[in-house]
C-alpha cells in the first residue's frame, strides 16, 4: 500500500475552472523555485535525448538509434517524472525534499502500475508512427522523393500542405489522448494503490468531465513545451519542471483526498 495513502478509498473526480490552471500553474513556478536543482536534473535528462535525437537526424551517421530512443523515453518517461510528483508532494507537507526519498520514489515505481501505463502509452505511439508512414504515403506514395529532409519543398506543394493538415489533425487528436489518459493517471497510482485500468478511466473521466478546461491546459502544455525546445532544448530546463510540478497539483485539484 502506497504510503501515501494509508485507505484505499474510491478516487472521486471533481470539478476545476479556468482559474485553477492559473493556481496550479503558480504552484509548480513555486515548487521548482523552492527546490530547483531536482528540477533541472530531471528535465536534464529529457533535454539531452531530445539533443541526441536531434544530433542523430543531422550530423551523425546513426540514424538506427533513433528508434529506441524514441521508444525508450515514453518508457523512462514516467519513472523520472515521478520524481517531480514526489518533490511537489514532500514540499506540501512542509518537509524538505532529497535525493534519498525522490530516487526510492521512482525505484518503488517499478513494481507498481505505472510500468504498465508506461507500456500503454509507448503502444500509442507506435500507433502514430505507423499512422505517420501511412499518411506520408497516401500523398507521397507514388513520388520519387524517398528523403523527406532534403526535399522540403514538396512540402509546400498541394500534397504536401494536405499531408500537414492530416497529420496535424490525426496526431492531434491522438496526442489528446494520450493526454486524457495519462493526466491525472501518472501521478495516481504514484500516489494511491489503484489499477492502472481504473487510473486511465478517472484520467479521461477527469479531462471529459473539465473539458473546456482540460483542452486549454493541454493546449498550453503543448505549446509551452514547443517553444522549450526551440532554443537547443534549453528551455525544457525550466518548463518541464515546472509544468510536471502543475500537474501534480493538477492532480490534487482533479481528484478528490481519501478517507
Amino acid at each position: 500500500m502506497s504510503e501515501h495513502s494509508p485507505t484505499a478509498a474510491a478516487p472521486v473526480v471533481q470539478q476545476i475552472g479556468f482559474a485553477d490552471l492559473g493556481r496550479v500553474l503558480s504552484a509548480g513556478l513555486r515548487d521548482f523555485a523552492r527546490a530547483p536543482i531536482f528540477g533541472l536534473v530531471i528535465a536534464g535528462l529529457f533535454a539531452l535525448g531530445g539533443l541526441i535525437i536531434y544530433l542523430q537526424l543531422t550530423l551523425w551517421d546513426s540514424n538506427w538509434m533513433i528508434l529506441p530512443v524514441a521508444v525508450g523515453f515514453p518508457l523512462l518517461g514516467p519513472f523520472v517524472v515521478v520524481g517531480l510528483y514526489e518533490v511537489s508532494h514532500i514540499l506540501e507537507q512542509g518537509k524538505k525534499p532529497s535525493w534519498e526519498a525522490v530516487l526510492r520514489r521512482i525505484f518503488q515505481q517499478k513494481d507498481r502500475q505505472i510500468p504498465s501505463i508506461a507500456f500503454v502509452v509507448t503502444f500509442f505511439l507506435g500507433v502514430w508512427f505507423y499512422l505517420a508512414h501511412l499518411i506520408f504515403a497516401l500523398f507521397f506514395g507514388l513520388s520519387a522523393m524517398t528523403n523527406i529532409s532534403s526535399s522540403y519543398e514538396l512540402l509546400y506543394s498541394q500534397e504536401g500542405l494536405s499531408m500537414l493538415a492530416v497529420g496535424s489533425v490525426v496526431g492531434g487528436v491522438l496526442a489528446f489522448f494520450l493526454f486524457s489518459i495519462s493526466v491525472v493517471s501518472f501521478p495516481l497510482l504514484m500516489d494511491r494503490e489503484i489499477d492502472f485500468v481504473t487510473g486511465m478511466i478517472l484520467s479521461i473521466q477527469a479531462v471529459s468531465s473539465n473539458f473546456l478546461v482540460m483542452a486549454c491546459w493541454a493546449f498550453f502544455v503543448a505549446v509551452a513545451t514547443l517553444i522549450a525546445m526551440l532554443p537547443a532544448f534549453l528551455g525544457l530546463l525550466v518548463v518541464l519542471p515546472v509544468l510536471g510540478h502543475a500537474t501534480w497539483h493538477l492532480y490534487r485539484a482533479l481528484i478528490a483526498p481519501g478517507e
